[in-house]
């Protein structure tokens, strides 16, 4: 150790306060002794203190009182007590009061200098964990929502006011908005954002192939199970769940997931034997849930089971005010990211960009922010490719559309500015493939020519 460690030691024994400090030389420990602990105390409120070394029974105030009175000072400086009367209470209230060992008397004080040395470097390590832990908060704190509009302000104030509770959320909102780094700042500001944080596209998988993901399977449940595979639920144990789009899963899959959420286990595919969970359910939908329920679509137990609290993301053209303040974000990410050195977008070209409508939200944004970056010939970029839709409010023809009709004629405008290629669509909507594949397999409609390329 190169520090110099400060060591209070309290003992009403003049002869033990000497040794200590005769056996301290050529140590890096400085030691302050007493023979009464209300000096001891008012020198640890003056300058604190390394480690505590205390007496148990003393006149006046004694070792377990002033452990108190230094608790209510500091929760995390380490103490030894030191007693020729050891007994269990006294060892219970001492532990209760962060001694993290006892010495009987008599003892030899290179046993207690070897306690001390293992003290200080456990607690070293303590506090090197709150630092890292601190730390890697703060990183994630980067990773979180951005903004200041009221609209994702009052989104700030729900999950502060859940940071600790472990309480099933669902989170609403259309595609693109930030659903799933929503429910990432849920995880990260709880009271254990160390504990795993699993996520699962409920869209994107077969009820089969999410039965297997979310459950696990015992070797041999099916043709290709050539072992055992522990679920998601089970790797999530103790943290939280991320349901993205819960809202496609078939009704089968529903009464399963509301069976695990009541009991709180799970049974492997092919498996017989219940394991214990504990998980934090949080799921999103694009779709509102709670018509979902009125329809039949989604079951109402269910929905009650996971309805704790709501949280709705507001969609980008509702906050507008954010807009800068993202396109400033994710030009220094993917400056960074790709080693260009990008200012921004020129005014007539912010303009652009405030006013235009981002049917496909943040998303939208970023892959959009992503591409003039990586294209970039000057530090200031301009914008020559938005969709007709952003300048021309005559593009819905006019009418009076609903949004799904709305949706629908942007996502076939999409598709044939890209020729139909599905990847390329979804990548200028700001949306992943298979939401794309989802959307027009809900349109059911013959009008769009698709190419099914990559």
């Amino acid at each position: 150790m190169s520090k110099t460690f400060d060591l209070i030691f309290v003992d009403d024994e003049a002869k033990a306060c000497d040794l200590f400090v005769r056996f301290c030389r050529g140590k890096p420990y400085r030691a302050h002794t007493f023979q009464d602990a209300r000096e001891a105390l008012k020198h640890f409120r003056n300058h604190g203190a390394d480690l505590i070394i205390t007496d148990l029974r003393m006149p006046g105030m004694d070792g377990i009182e002033l452990l108190a009175q230094i608790r209510d000072e500091d929760r995390d400086v380490p103490a030894i007590v030191i007693t020729a009367y050891s007994t269990v209470n006294a060892a219970i209230n001492a532990l209760r009061l962060g001694a993290v060992d006892f010495l009987k008397k008599p003892f030899d004080m290179e046993e207690l200098l070897a306690l001390v040395d293992r003290t200080l470097n456990h607690s070293r390590l303590e506090h090197e964990v709150r630092l890292l832990r601190r730390q890697l908060k703060d990183e994630r704190s980067q990773q979180e929502l951005i903004g200041e509009s009221e609209a994702i302000s009052e989104v700030y104030r729900v999950v502060e006011k859940i940071a600790d509770v472990r309480c099933n959320v669902i989170i609403q909102g259309e595609s693109g908005t930030g659903k799933e780094l929503l429910a990432k700042a849920i995880h990260n500001t709880s009271a254990s954002p160390e504990t795993p944080l699993v996520v699962v596209d409920c869209g994107a998988l077969s009820d089969t192939l999410l039965e297997s993901e979310l459950f696990g399977h015992e070797k041999g449940a099916f043709t290709g199970a050539t072992h055992t595979k522990r679920g998601l639920l089970e790797v999530a144990d103790g943290g939280t769940v991320f349901l993205d789009e819960i809202g496609n899963i078939s009704e089968a899959m529903q009464v399963k997931l509301l069976r695990v959420i009541q009991e709180g286990q799970i049974i492997r595919v092919g498996g017989v034997r219940p394991i214990g969970i504990d998980v934090r359910w949080v799921v999103a939908s694009n779709r509102n849930l709670e018509t979902m329920t009125r329809d039949g679509s989604f079951r109402l137990d269910l929905f009650h089971r996971l309805n704790v609290v709501k949280i709705t993301m507001p969609a980008l053209r509702e906050r507008r005010r954010d807009i800068p303040l993202l396109i400033h974000h994710f030009v220094n990410y993917f400056n960074d990211k790709y080693q260009r050195n990008v200012e921004g977008f020129d005014s007539n070209s912010l303009k652009l960009l405030l006013d235009y409508p981002w049917p496909g939200n943040v998303r939208e944004l970023r892959n959009f922010v992503e591409r003039h970056v990586v294209l970039a010939e000057d530090s200031q970029m301009s914008v020559t490719d938005l969709p007709p839709t952003s300048t021309d409010p005559e593009a819905l023809d006019g009418d009076w559309p609903t949004l799904e009709e709305i949706e629908r004629r942007y996502i076939t405008k999409a598709l044939d500015h890209v020729g139909g290629n599905q990847r390329q669509a979804a990548s200028l909507l700001g949306i992943d493939k298979s939401t794309l594949w989802r959307k027009l397999n809900q349109y059911r409609r013959g009008q769009v020519s698709l190419d099914n390329s990559d």
